[in-house]
């Protein structure tokens, strides 16, 4: 349900030219509006699942490329990242058992792609933002090699002229930097497609926006990032920030991400929609177009509008309006980005149902929404629902202000029931779908809320950050095996991690990155009573770019104090004392290499560094949890392990 090119240019002359086409397609689209000519009096749904792709150790596995290659099907496809996956569904007739239909399609679907992925030791995932992603599987070489991705990550890159910048703040806090825009693989969704009717699509598309919040928060499965917890839904901040081209600058001058919600209601035509995007958003890569659609147009044709469509595939709308042809046929749908992929099918089809229910349930479109509902409560609501889930209160018609869960229970689901039922969907299927909803808001457990309970409960447990994101992981395939919707799962626990190598396997897993550092002019009395309060034995000294120097240890703390020179505490300096030029490690180390390490050199820390910078220490209060296995086994175990990798990414799949 998109486009993906081969021959995409970039350079002003032939930019120029694919520009004038795409203001022929939104003059085409707006003469077959006001001409008869976009099919109505049908509806029809479809869908676009989205996916990851793991290894045996519950990490990113980039073997897209060559899952395609052995299923020769085209309703699978590329995403941005190599351990991503896309189905893209056969559109069906809103009606009937169509739901339960869809829900069949995608359950055969994954099940084929997992008898694939399992004879060679691969999983597949469904959830918003896989929990085991590192920041090391977020580097070019698993962008998916095609022109499409390649192209698009130069351009954004130029635009934006340095650095993107993430800050997203939860219970935890994350701000970072990188240098490309593979952060937006982080994100998987579950797209629903829904044909609109064009004599009331104005009104269709304003009503997706205003009830934008409270399917969101029914929905959110996206909690954690990079082992901190963020928004219950952060695919929503994350998109944005991922691909944000715009630059921080001193002066007043308002510039819009290209991922939006909007900024207003639309008021007589759909094609406002596109109008908006090519005035805010330059045209960032062009294609070869073959058809002029006005001629077209004039010689009776259902022109393809291929213009109009490219441009639109790059620019992000939580509630994208889409074109299509079916049967020789144009039509119109709106196409439905924000909810996340997972927990579970049945949890994705009963948040689909919610969504098309309350799609088909609209109020009198006679009535403008302006007149109900003020847009930036909309608006407001939208991203109130990503960062807060069920916690949510929003304003709805009428100004009044109350939880979200409170408003889902005693009004949109009966109005999402009654749209099912003018739609004269399977009494059956939308008691099913729509009870799955009810129970999940009822218990308060989305996706997100059990992610966020099952890791406080590992944390609890003992278990270190990246060891809890892996049992997290684990157990979210298992229990999506079961087919169970979310409300019904158990908390996760610690044995779901698996063995030790799936946990432990790389320095970068159990090394502690939030640091008490120190600089060699600090006094020693200052680093020494730190060291205590905080109850560690070591104190990486960095210089003021962040670059390791040296190393503070209790024992010189302890020889310094022995020696009696603690007369000089209102004077003596770190630098006195640190050991230089420290051994170091990489995060991706082998933690059995590095253990082997601190033992030959008869040492308890070992500072981790990437580029030259301090990122983390690894001492041996980490490797606590292994203290009845023997080294001899932990060394065989990682041969073991290491020749495992190394056979399954020579010949993945």
């Amino acid at each position: 349900m998109g486009i993906h090119p081969l021959n995409l240019y970039s350079d002003p002359e032939h930019l120029n030219r694919f520009t004038f086409e795409l203001i022929n397609d939104i003059k085409a689209l707006e003469q077959m509006l006001g001409s008869g000519m976009i099919e109505g009096g049908i509806r029809r749904i479809g869908a676009e699942q989205e996916l990851c792709l793991l290894d045996s150790s519950w990490r990113p596995a980039p073997v897209s490329l060559q899952v395609l290659e052995r299923i020769e099907d085209p309703h699978y496809t590329t995403e941005h990242s190599l351990y991503n996956l896309e189905i893209n569904l056969d559109p069906l007739e809103f009606s009937g058992h169509c739901l339960s239909e869809m829900e069949s399609n995608i359950r055969s679907s994954i099940a084929r792609l997992d008898q694939l992925l399992e004879s060679s030791g691969y999983h597949s995932v469904l959830v918003g933002i896989l929990p085991t992603v590192r920041r090391s599987d977020l580097n070019l070489s698993n962008l998916t090699p095609l022109p499409r991705y390649q192209t698009l990550n130069d351009i954004l890159n130029t635009l934006k002229g340095g650095p993107y910048e993430f800050r997203i703040d939860g219970i935890d806090e994350l701000m970072t930097r990188h240098n490309s825009i593979m952060f937006e693989g982080c994100n998987t969704s579950f797209q629903v497609h829904l044909q609109l009717d064009p004599a009331s699509s104005v009104s269709q598309y304003n009503w997706a926006q205003a009830i934008a919040g409270p399917v969101l928060a029914a929905a959110t499965n996206s909690p954690m990032l990079l082992g901190k917890r963020l928004w219950h839904e952060t695919r929503i901040a994350l998109f944005q920030q991922s691909v944000d081209t715009r630059r921080s600058s001193n002066d007043l001058r308002e510039r819009k991400s290209r991922v939006t919600f909007g900024d207003r209601w639309i008021c007589e035509s759909i094609a406002e929609v596109f109008k908006e995007d090519m005035a805010h958003y330059r045209v960032l890569m062009g294609i070869e177009v073959e058809e002029n659609s006005v001629e077209a147009l004039r010689q009776g044709n259902a022109p393809r509008l291929t213009a109009l469509q490219m441009h639109n595939s790059t620019v992000y709308r939580w509630n994208r309006p889409c074109y299509g042809i079916k049967n020789g046929k144009p039509h119109l749908r709106i196409e439905c980005r924000y909810l996340p992929s997972g927990p579970t099918v049945i949890d994705q089809m009963a948040n689909a149902a919610f969504w098309l229910g309350l799609m088909t349930a609209y109020p009198d479109p006679t009535i403008p929404i302006s007149s109900l509902f003020r847009f930036d409560d909309a608006k407001r609501n939208f991203l109130a629902a990503a960062r807060g889930g069920l916690e949510t209160q929003v304003r709805w018609l009428g100004g009044r202000i109350l939880p979200v869960d409170q408003l889902i229970l005693e009004e949109l689901i009966p109005q999402a029931r009654a749209g099912l039922e003018h739609a004269e969907i399977d009494s059956g299927d939308a008691r099913m779908y729509l009870g799955i909803i009810e129970e999940r808001v009822r218990t308060r457990l989305t996706g997100s809320h059990w992610m966020l309970k099952s890791y406080v409960r590992l944390h609890n447990e003992g278990m270190a950050n990246y060891e809890a994101c892996v049992a997290l992981t684990a157990g979210i395939v298992q229990r999506q095996e079961s087919g169970t919707p979310v409300h019904q799962w158990k908390l996760v626990n610690n044995a779901e991690a698996g063995d030790w190598m799936n946990r432990f396997w790389k320095v970068e897993h159990i090394m502690v990155s939030n640091l008490f550092t120190v600089r060699e002019t600090d006094l020693i009395y200052f680093a020494a009573n730190v060291m205590t309060w905080k109850h560690i034995r070591y104190a990486p000294v960095e210089d003021e770019k962040g670059r390791l120097v040296g190393l503070l240890t209790s024992r010189a703390l302890l020889a310094y104090h022995s020696n009696g020179q603690s007369h000089n505490d209102a004077t003596a300096t770190v630098g006195e004392i640190m050991v230089k030029n420290p051994k170091t490690v990489s995060p991706d180390t082998p933690s059995v290499d590095a253990l082997l390490l601190m033992r030959k050199l008869k040492i308890g820390c070992l500072p981790v560094t990437a580029k030259g910078k301090l990122i983390g220490i690894l001492t041996e209060s980490d490797f606590m949890n292994l203290s009845e296995i023997s080294v001899e086994k932990l060394v065989e175990e990682s041969a073991r392990f290491a020749r495992q990798r190394q056979a399954a990414s020579g010949n993945p799949i």
